[in-house]
């Protein structure tokens, strides 16, 4: 069932039709007319995970466990592989009970053999099962992800949400590998995020609302429940990583996702705060209608295009585009004047 599922919700992702507002647009950058920089001095590179990479970007999570799952793992490991990016594989509960699927998660790494490889369980596994899944991959990181959204739109999903930051707090201390808490669509609210750092944790994916929306991917495998009304639900991306850079805790790594698709909310997210960006169905998109080539070309240009608005924001680097000032508007600015931490 497990195997189907997630063939399902990448059917599903590519059907459905309902666009979040991830609020990007609400947020304004200043355009400098006197950058003095020239465009060859732009350096797009950081420090993700203690490695470098080439750009403040990770191909997130998104599947495993069958033949069509790994063949899509082997054409997003070799986008990440050209561009020397992270990438993190899909659920791997469905490795720990079907050994026969191992290779649709481990194929990643054969292909990204230096690059940074990052794992995924739900955060209520077993200290056991995360050690094994991390060895399936070599993984330098885990992702333990949050969807109490998603389970509850799946008549078969979990309803028992009791001691799952308990849980958090012994992988982080039973695990040689740093831990990421991520969400699937809905947001980190700064509550949570602070909560989840005051027991450890030092990487965050804030996944908000505006891209992957699971209320319809999972509506769409149950049509006859309709759970419309709440396709609007979560915290948009945007707020969700300033709440979260506003917490002022320095040692805290934030990446930024959901509903990013172009050079501009990239960037904006760093802006905003983020450390590193995420994006994923995006890139599934681009990988299902048009194989490796289209995809490296449409992530090509997203990284060339980035760069121009590093120069015309005056940033020759990432650290200098963390320290681009910004104003906010609209929907965005409301929401955050009445923000308290």
């Amino acid at each position: 069932m497990r195997k189907f599922r997630k063939r399902e919700h990448i059917e599903n992702y590519l059907r459905s039709t309902y666009v979040g507002n991830p609020l990007f647009d609400d947020m304004f950058l200043y355009h400098n007319s006197l950058p003095e920089v020239d465009f060859s001095e732009i350096n797009t590179s950081t420090v993700f995970l203690n490695k470098k990479v080439n750009f403040p970007l990770m191909i997130n999570a998104m599947t495993g466990g069958s033949d069509f799952a790994e063949d899509i793992n082997r054409q997003l490991a070799q986008v990440a592989n050209e561009f020397n990016i992270p990438i993190a594989v899909g659920s791997q509960t469905i490795a720990l009970e079907d050994p026969d699927t191992v290779e649709s998660f481990s194929v990643v790494r054969e292909i990204v053999e230096k690059g940074i490889v990052i794992g995924n369980l739900s955060a209520r596994t077993s200290l056991e099962d995360a050690k094994k899944a991390i060895d399936i991959i070599r993984a330098d990181s885990l992702q333990l992800h949050l969807n109490p959204a998603q389970e509850l739109a799946m008549s078969e999903g979990e309803r028992e949400f009791k001691n799952i930051l308990k849980n958090i707090e012994e992988l982080v201390n039973g695990l040689d590998v740093p831990i990421i808490v991520k969400e699937v669509g809905f947001g980190l609210s700064s509550d949570v995020v602070k909560r989840l750092y005051d027991i450890g944790v030092r990487n965050v994916d804030v996944s908000g609302f505006g891209g992957t929306n699971f209320f319809e991917i999972e509506n769409l495998r149950t049509p006859d429940s309709d759970l419309s009304e709440l396709y609007g639900w979560g915290i948009p991306t945007a707020l969700a990583i300033i709440e979260a850079k506003s917490l002022g805790l320095d040692d805290l790594k934030i990446i930024g996702s959901g509903g990013i698709k172009n050079s501009e909310q990239l960037i904006k997210s760093i802006v905003a705060g983020a450390d590193m960006t995420a994006i994923s169905g995006e890139i599934l998109s681009y990988l299902v209608h048009g194989g490796v080539e289209y995809t490296l070309k449409y992530l090509g240009n997203l990284i060339y295009k980035s760069k121009m608005i590093m120069l015309l924001l005056g940033a020759k680097d990432i650290k200098d585009l963390r320290n681009v000032k910004y104003k906010v508007k609209g929907e965005l600015r409301d929401l955050l004047e009445n923000f308290k931490l």
